[in-house]
């Protein structure tokens, strides 16, 4: 078992390759969480690449990798004098946190967000042992991995990864909300139903054509920026893309979808599928890690906020019959306050194992 940190206050570093003004689920996740820790009393730091200096990244140039920081990292991290140290990624950031820790003895916790292994064989084709291979390294040198579901938990102890364990994820019922399905909103109510959406990035990795490819009723719309942006507008002229969304505006794309469509393969959560739910829209997925866990009731019973199917367009169609008032219902047993706790529960002091 991991130790607890200790009584209030606890001073809490976080030090993160993703981080404002990123816009993205480990962005949020870590916001959140810093946001309910704070209001338990802790004093929470984010060591983001903001502090450095960065590169764009290559095909990616939204986010911005740092260069060099271990020196500077150095002295934050010492000036800060945390009681314990979460790195929260795998980047050049997490790397020197790691390095830091590693040469003085200290103690530390890490996270698997994202499966980098997975993006690079999409973008480069490389196979993905080898970079399974480096992330067994990197995180083996810490006290625990936080893992947003238990089947990733299964799937990484699989791997060979050790010390894993499950934190979940919440979401912010007071922005994503049912009523909003009642305002109007220009860009989405000319559109004919049923009106299947996708929120998110649009990134190759998300695999939204798998989507776009989709015979379907209706309309189909694309809420968000990133990458592939361009090439899936000239593609698809049929499809509404409205660019990406804050706020309000978010909040009520997801509410006026009839299904909310998650074609990813290799996302480790998903925490559009808890905002969309939050809406009272129901979620089309495949049979994978993040759509299994979130949209299963924690009995194990049936599906009933949505379908996954390995046939999309079967899950699509099936979605449509869910009960949109059950759908906030089981929004609503995810709290960013439980999993502030989960992950406080998770974390070692610095100077013990």
């Amino acid at each position: 078992m991991l130790l607890s940190v200790g009584p209030l206050p606890a001073r809490i570093l976080i030090v993160s390759d993703a981080w404002k003004p990123q816009i993205n689920g480990v962005v949020r996740t870590l916001a959140k969480t810093r946001e309910e820790l704070e209001a338990m009393g802790h004093t929470v730091e984010v060591i983001g690449p903001d502090r450095f200096n960065t590169l764009p990244l290559p095909s990616y140039p939204d986010i911005r990798i740092c260069v060099f920081p271990r020196r500077r990292l150095s002295r934050l991290i010492e000036a800060f004098a945390p009681d314990a140290l979460h790195i929260a990624t795998e980047g050049p950031l997490g790397l020197s946190a790691r390095a830091w820790a590693v040469k003085r003895g200290c103690a530390f916790t890490t996270a698997f967000h994202t499966r980098f292994p997975e993006y690079l064989q999409a973008r480069t084709g490389l196979p993905t042992r080898f970079a399974y291979a480096a992330l067994r390294r990197f995180h083996a040198s810490g006290q625990g991995m936080m893992v947003a579901t238990q089947s990733l938990r299964d799937e990484l102890a699989g791997r060979g990864f050790e010390r894993i364990r499950t934190w979940s994820r919440g979401v912010d019922l007071a922005q994503f909300r049912t009523e909003l399905r009642a305002e109007p909103d220009p860009e989405l109510d000319d559109l004919p139903r049923p009106l299947f959406i996708h929120v998110g990035r649009v990134a190759v990795e998300k695999n939204i054509r798998a989507f776009l490819d989709l015979d379907l009723p209706g309309s189909k719309a694309v809420v968000g920026g990133g990458p592939q942006l361009a090439e899936l507008q000239s593609d698809y002229p049929t499809v509404r893309f409205t660019g990406p969304r804050h706020g309000t505006a978010l909040a009520r794309a997801y509410a006026h979808g009839d299904v909310f469509v998650f074609p990813s393969l290799t996302d480790t959560f998903g925490l559009v599928i808890l905002e969309a739910l939050a809406c009272g829209t129901p979620v089309a997925a495949y049979p994978v890690t993040g759509p299994k866990d979130v949209l299963a009731p924690p009995d194990g019973g049936p599906i009933q906020v949505g379908a996954i199917d390995g046939d999309l367009r079967t899950a699509c169609l099936a979605a449509q019959g869910a009960d949109r008032a059950r759908c906030r219902s089981h929004a609503e047993t995810f709290s960013w306050r439980a999993c502030a706790k989960t992950f406080l529960s998770h974390l070692v002091p610095l100077g013990g194992h």
